[in-house]
Parts: C-alpha cells; sequence; structure tokens
C-alpha cells in the first residue's frame, strides 16, 4: 500500500507530540519495515525546518531530517504541481493542494493526516492516523 504522510504526522513524529506520536511512531514504523510504501512531499522538508529550528540545533535538524530521508520517499513539487495547484479555486490551502498533487502523482491509497477538513475535495481519501491503523494490512 502506498501512503502519502502529511506534515503534521511527521511533526507528530518527529517532536514527540503526545497523544499522537505513538500513531505517526506506528506508521513510520511500517514504512521503515516495507509494510507501507510512505512518501513524503518536498514541501513537507523546508516547512519542517522552519518549524523545528527553534527547537533544535541545524546540525541535529540535518540528522533528524536525514533519517526520515530513509524512512520514507520524497516526491518533488515542480512547476506543473505548482500550477495545478495554484488553478484550484476550490481549495483555500495552497500547501494542501501540493500535497495532493504529489499523492496523486505516486498513486497513493490514502493521504494520512490530522486535518481531514483540507483534504474534504480530494480525490485521494485523507484519513486520521489512528484510523489509517486500523485499516492497513499489516
Amino acid at each position: 500500500m502506498v501512503v502519502l504522510i502529511d506534515t503534521n504526522v511527521l511533526l507528530d513524529f518527529l517532536n514527540k507530540r503526545t497523544p499522537y506520536n505513538a500513531f505517526a511512531d506506528r506508521i513510520m514504523d511500517l514504512c521503515s519495515d516495507g509494510t507501507i510504501k510512505g512518501y513524503i512531499a518536498s514541501i513537507s522538508i523546508p516547512n519542517i525546518f522552519y518549524i523545528m529550528r527553534k527547537e533544535l540545533t541545524v546540525k541535529e535538524l540535518r540528522g533528524l531530517l536525514l533519517d526520515l530521508c530513509d524512512i520514507v520517499d520524497i516526491i518533488g513539487i515542480g512547476k506543473q504541481k505548482i500550477i495545478t495547484s495554484l488553478l484550484k479555486e476550490d481549495f483555500s490551502d495552497f500547501e494542501d493542494c501540493l500535497q495532493i498533487e504529489c499523492a496523486k502523482q505516486v498513486n497513493a491509497s490514502y493521504i494520512i493526516t490530522r486535518d481531514l477538513s483540507d483534504f474534504s475535495d480530494s480525490p485521494v481519501p485523507a484519513i486520521m492516523p489512528d484510523h489509517f491503523l486500523k485499516v492497513c494490512p499489516a
């Protein structure tokens, strides 16, 4: 099964945000052991770096993000995804549009996120981490 993991779930995992990190940790374990194929949008990396820059040193952040790159694959965001996302008038969150475009490109079964409302019109179904773990064939 192929999934795209939204930035908020990655932050739960990396920041150990309780109680959400328990679900995020399990999802990342499933990616790590090959049970599922996890992707993240390339935009998640600079977003995480920016959000976590006051909590960790640059060296620590680099190490953390390099470790993340060992667990998941990264799908790029090029000109076409940006144009497609900018043209979508029914979405208010540009970053989520980019996430959706990335999920479509990798034929993801789900976008794993804690922000379902931003993906309500997505052609790729969005699912909460705890619900995903109930449907995942693990």
